[in-house]
């Protein structure tokens, strides 16, 4: 099993649009992907699925991550970083098994112009240090607002051109 994860708990966010394209895109390559959105989080995490403590919710989430060989991380940019949730998760997922020697593509996305080169540079110290292997392809996506369309699809000739890029790598890989 691989999966998609949307960096983000923000309700109808520009990452979950992206990793549904992500999805859709892998899928036509004949590459299995499920999403996971931060979204579905118990929103009690910080109380229950820290410091050795499991719940119910959250131990289905850590069944899939722990079944995951390769991982799409779609990162927003949260003040200059990535989303203290997305820390929060990983910090939850039992340590070292959710992630160690697992591969990654990762995928910057903001309102800004720049598509969070800091907040994935922050986030590939992070899965360096949980000793995942990451694609040194890493996509950033600036100004998010303007890169769908209302079918959620991509129009930007150059995004599609990089995005399909990493596609195929993301299958190699």
């Amino acid at each position: 099993m691989n999966l998609i994860i949307s960096g983000t708990n923000r309700n109808r966010s520009n990452s979950l649009k992206v990793a549904r394209f992500y999805q859709k895109q892998l899928e036509k390559k004949g590459a299995e992907f499920d999403i996971l959105s931060l979204e579905d989080l118990p929103a009690n995490i910080a109380h229950t699925d820290l410091y050795g403590n499991r719940s119910e919710d959250f131990a289905l989430i850590q069944e899939k991550i722990s079944a995951a060989k390769l991982f799409v991380f779609i990162i927003p940019e949260y003040n200059g970083s990535y989303p203290g949730i997305l820390k929060l998760f990983i910090d939850a997922c039992a340590y070292p098994t959710s992630f160690h020697h697992k591969k990654a593509a990762l995928v910057g996305v903001s309102s800004g112009k720049y598509g969070n080169i800091r907040g994935v540079d922050h986030f590939t110290g992070v899965c360096n240090y949980m000793r995942m292997h990451i694609l040194p392809l890493k996509i950033h996506i600036p100004l998010i607002q303007n890169e769908l369309d209302d079918a959620e699809d991509f129009h930007d000739p150059l995004s599609l051109k990089f995005i399909e890029e990493q596609i195929e790598e993301i299958i190699r890989f």
